[in-house]
């Protein structure tokens, strides 16, 4: 056998670059990006390789570990998880920073390479710095917490160990079942440990997504569930961009005339202009599409988690008889709710049946009914995004009313993109499908910050087209400094600040449950002395480098997003947002479930408990 002696860190960056993809005919590097922020635990040997394997992996450098990694997993979504990020952190804190991305990734089933340093395995210089000694087990580092949040987990304590490691972790990323965060901890010895590792480990590897395909039994089991079906309901989620299944969905939709309905991660798999296309489901969704679900009577889910939010906590399907069949890879996902699962790629399954389905086709009034009610839902998105003189605060705009005007003014290839606060409600309920995928929003881990981060993550696997990120004050102060990443970079990205005084949102969900205001308003928050505190977004963007204006009115929105879509960086457009007046809210007909108390202390608490418990009894039970 021939081997090269390299050390940990070497043959580590050497395996890494060595691995490729082929998408649509062209090979490209696996690891397309990585992002770094260097300390002692990992400059000195895994940083210095990052340098060498440059020309093949850039490296970005980040502010902020948790930010840095959130980019790294917007950039593999924006590759449609066909290209993944590495995030490297020295220890400690800067590894612990990066767990909330490590959340981000898992519940989204995202893929994401995390390395951080570790402490000594020798111990023999411990304590070390950044170590917070565990008393009952030493071997206990701050790189256990990952465990929970990543799908594969390892600590490299001899170099042998990597030949076996590090194939296992890419399997797992690019597994459509098991795709999700990789974390692998490299102690500061073992980094420059030297081995005699086959040369054949580092062969040029092309990978391909594998298309695992159903069993035909259960394909036929699935089409006599269908064929007795009056009013079937196609769910599309997130897994039908994965699968690159979009044009197989609209191709299955027409030729069995079965209505669809979209969750947040399945926004765009389908053209708004589509017949079939009923809008969006759930609590974030529109009254067209829950009114769809309550009817149905088989529901198609493919490649969804079927969350709360899309489910409105398992109240949407009204029809006690309702049948669930549930295409996923995921065997986990497939069996929710005693469903029919049928395990595979949404692709394969929805080709192979729509071929045993032949020529059936569900009744035509089923698909009127569908396109009647999506009808009115974007007529209620029209009112919605042009909110007539007086329903809102003087000189406020409302959300839907930003997200009408960038609708209209984003070109073919932008991406849109948002996380947490109300802004994934409001644009998941009024967004038009005008052009298939470039839609983000983070609301399965509902991450405050990831807006900024992954826009700047999001731009750089779209170099040739904007990145226009949506993001609330709250998640802007929460995290920000990749604005001056972007600057720092020249990856330009259009910011829209939606400032409305603080966290809104959950301002509204406080007092929707019978509670006062209280923490969230900075109304609710003034200093002793009564002052009311307020930053100037503008002004702090352009401390970072970023072009920047403030709104007076949302009438120079326009001519503003065509001066940030000319400007050569990244550009801020901040805009005051109405926090109270009814008309600053969207919503739908659809109950969610929160956490109410069993005992109230006041009239006004005890009636929306009493509301609440009224829809609680349309909640499906597990079935």
């Amino acid at each position: 056998m021939k081997t090269v002696r390299l050390t940990v860190a070497e043959a580590f960056a050497n395996y890494l670059a060595a691995q490729k993809i082929e998408i649509d005919g062209k090979v490209e590097q696996l690891f397309g990006a990585a992002f770094a922020i260097f300390g002692h635990g990992n400059v000195t040997c895994f940083g210095q390789q990052l340098k060498n394997i440059e020309d093949k992996i850039p490296t970005w450098r980040g502010q902020n570990e948790q930010s840095m990694a959130t980019a790294a997993i917007a950039y593999a979504k924006a590759n449609q998880r066909r290209r993944i990020g590495i995030a490297t952190s020295s220890i400690g804190p800067g590894a612990t920073n990066m767990i909330t991305a490590a959340g981000i990734a898992h519940t989204n089933r995202l893929p994401l390479l995390l390395i951080s340093g570790d402490a000594y395995i020798s111990r023999l210089p411990d304590p070390v710095l950044q170590q917070p000694e565990n008393f009952h087990n030493p071997s206990i580092t701050c790189n256990d917490a990952f465990k929970p949040l990543t799908r594969y987990w390892d600590r490299i304590v001899s170099p042998a160990q990597i030949i076996q490691s590090l194939p296992h972790a890419l399997n797992t990323m690019l597994d459509p079942e098991t795709c999700g965060p990789v974390f692998i901890g490299l102690p500061q010895d073992v980094q420059g440990m030297a081995y005699d590792f086959p040369e054949a480990f580092f062969a040029d590897k092309v990978h391909r997504i594998r298309r695992p395909e159903p069993e035909m039994l259960v394909i036929e089991e699935a089409k006599e569930i269908l064929l007795n079906a009056e009013r079937p309901l196609i769910i599309s989620g997130g897994g039908v961009h994965y699968s690159l299944a979009t044009d197989e969905l609209a191709d299955f939709a027409a030729k069995h005339n079965i209505p669809v309905v979209e969750t947040i991660a399945g926004r765009a798999t389908m053209l708004q202009d589509n017949p079939l296309n009923a809008g969006p489901i759930g609590v974030t969704g529109s009254n067209s599409a829950n009114y769809m679900a309550e009817h149905a009577d088989v529901v198609l889910a493919i490649g969804t988690r079927l969350q709360d939010f899309t489910t409105g906590s398992w109240s949407v399907f009204r029809n006690p008889d309702m049948k669930l069949i549930s295409i996923n890879v995921a065997k986990f996902d497939a069996i929710k709710h005693m469903s029919y699962p049928v395990l595979g790629d949404a692709k394969a399954c929805m080709t192979k049946l729509s071929g045993v389905l032949g020529d059936w086709r569900s009744a035509q009034a089923w698909a009127d009914t569908a396109k009647e009610q999506a009808d009115e839902w974007k007529a209620e998105v029209y009112r919605r995004t042009h909110p007539k003189k007086g329903e809102l605060l003087p000189g406020t705009s409302s959300y839907a009313e930003v997200i009408g005007k960038l609708n209209t003014q984003m070109e073919k290839g932008d991406t849109v993109l948002t996380a947490a606060g109300g802004l994934p409600a409001e644009l998941s309920m009024n967004w038009q499908n005008y052009q298939i995928g470039k839609f983000d929003i983070d609301f399965g881990f509902s991450c405050m910050g990831y807006e900024i981060a992954g826009g700047w993550g999001a731009k750089i696997a779209n170099p040739d087209n904007d990145v226009v990120v949506l993001v609330g004050d709250g998640s802007y102060l929460i995290q920000n400094s990749d604005i001056y990443s972007s600057v720092l970079t020249g990856q330009k990205m259009i910011l829209v600040v939606c400032d409305n005084g603080g966290f809104a949102v959950i301002n509204k969900l406080q007092n929707n449950t019978g509670n006062e205001s209280f923490n969230n308003l900075l109304e609710d928050c003034r200093r002793p002395d009564g002052e009311l505190a307020r930053v100037d977004f503008a002004k702090h963007a352009e401390s970072q480098g970023a072009i920047s204006e403030k709104l007076t009115s949302i009438d120079q929105f326009d001519a503003a997003f065509v001066r940030a879509k000319e400007a050569d960086r990244t550009y801020v457009i901040v805009v005051d947002i109405d926090p109270v007046s009814p008309a600053a809210w969207s919503k739908c007909d659809c109950w969610w479930e929160v956490g109410l108390p069993e005992v109230t202390r006041n009239e006004g608490t005890e009636q929306k408990v009493a509301d609440w418990q009224e829809g609680k009894n349309l909640q499906r039970r597990g079935v």
